[in-house]
């Protein structure tokens, strides 16, 4: 019986090793490249932050307490330092968190500055609850104001007043409040969907300008691709500082929160195609002269099919590569324009707009928890860069036969 089993592992082992070449090899270009990203544990990591952190903007009025601009004001808690949760103290413990009941004061003795006398009394301890009912939301609204009545309309959506959390009684801060008491927690959730959702609209929009002027360049090539190419670097070389900030000169101060998020969204996405035009061009002019594309123009395939069907696919992982990339970096456009006034403004809750709280030296000193939205800021462009590195490491699977 030993040598039977013996004799049978390795033959055993050759055939698993036989599908498992058979699999890799018929595998198609999605599977392959997800095999050699799994492979990437730093790259897999900032996926999931990545995903954790887009989901939390997206469920910001579920998950926080409090409505991040006005009705979440605490006025008697200004620049409030975080509340965290406990279940156990010098009085025993509990199977539910709780916080102490702080009252606050300033004299000439403290330079009038707060001064937070805490109660650690059993009777003083505030309990959490969860589920709570708190300040309406609404989820899928839709409120389109352009000009002329005729193309205005308004999708309700669906509205709802459950929070994840709140207590019970008074108000719970999390991450602190800032000099207006508006609880940081639930600013900073809100300030991560914002931005995500400007660095979508900019790459949605640099990606199809990017499609169709990098396509139209490379596939037809000579004048129209010469006159594109100019065009291209008349756009590379304008100054961005100086454009926006002749933009922020433009902007009415009469203009809504929303028309300036999407106007910031659109100038980001204008001036942002051109990489992945070049990109797109080099690839086609490769590729255009391949036998499959004179098949299909043989067959009489229009330039705008053999472009979409045939030419574009061949370049797809990179593409998807390119647009992960270029996330971080319509994030950190917005959050420095905001950061320097000439973006995104209050009451619009941004990244670029928070960190726009921490360039004092009172803060830095005195208030070091309005830092909270930089860290949040800082675990989110890496998360995209390692999804960026892991894409663009997978996107040539066969380099890599093991």
């Amino acid at each position: 019986m030993t040598n039977m089993t013996d004799t049978s592992s390795p033959v055993t082992e050759a055939a698993v090793n036989q599908k498992s070449k058979e699999a890799y090899f018929t595998a198609s270009q999605g599977q392959l490249i997800w095999q050699r990203f799994k492979r990437n544990k730093s790259a897999l990591a900032g996926a999931w932050v990545l995903i954790i952190l887009i989901l939390s903007g997206m469920f910001a009025p579920f998950l926080t307490p409090y409505e991040p601009t006005i009705s979440g004001r605490d006025k008697d808690y200004l620049n409030g330092a975080p509340q965290i949760p406990s279940f156990c103290d010098s009085n025993g413990c509990s199977l539910r968190p709780f916080i102490y009941t702080s009252t606050r004061t300033r004299s000439i003795q403290t330079n009038f500055r707060w001064v937070t006398e805490t109660d650690t009394s059993l009777e003083a301890r505030r309990y959490l609850t969860f589920f709570t009912e708190g300040a309406s939301y609404t989820y899928f609204e839709f409120n389109i104001n352009l000009p002329g009545e005729a193309l205005d309309f308004h999708v309700p959506g669906f509205k709802f007043d459950t929070h994840l959390f709140g207590v019970e009684p008074g108000m719970i801060h999390l991450f602190g409040t800032d000099s207006t008491g508006k609880d940081i927690f639930s600013r900073t959730l809100t300030a991560v969907n914002t931005s995500m959702a400007v660095g979508t609209i900019g790459v949605i929009i640099a990606f199809v300008l990017a499609l169709a002027i990098g396509g139209i360049s490379g596939y037809y090539g000579g004048w129209i691709d010469s006159v594109l190419q100019m065009f291209t670097d008349a756009m590379k070389t304008i100054p961005s500082i100086p454009l926006f900030m002749a933009l922020a000169a433009f902007i009415p101060d009469v203009w809504s929160a929303e028309a300036r998020f999407f106007f910031i969204s659109m100038v980001l996405g204008l001036i942002g195609w051109t990489t992945l035009a070049r990109r797109i061009r080099t690839h086609l002019l490769s590729e255009r002269n391949q036998e499959y594309v004179l098949a299909a123009q043989l067959c009489g395939a229009s330039p705008a099919h053999v472009i979409r069907r045939h030419l574009l696919p061949s370049f797809s992982s990179y593409i998807i590569v390119d647009l992960v990339i270029s996330f971080p970096y319509m994030i950190l456009s917005e959050t420095a324009l905001s950061f320097i006034g000439l973006g995104l403004k209050d009451p619009v809750n941004s990244l670029g707009v928070m960190l726009q709280n921490v360039t004092s030296a009172d803060v830095l000193l005195n208030y070091q928890w309005y830092f909270i939205p930089v860290l949040f800021f800082i675990v989110l462009v890496l998360a995209f860069v390692f999804v960026g590195d892991g894409l663009r490491d997978a996107a040539d699977p066969y380099s890599d036969s093991k």
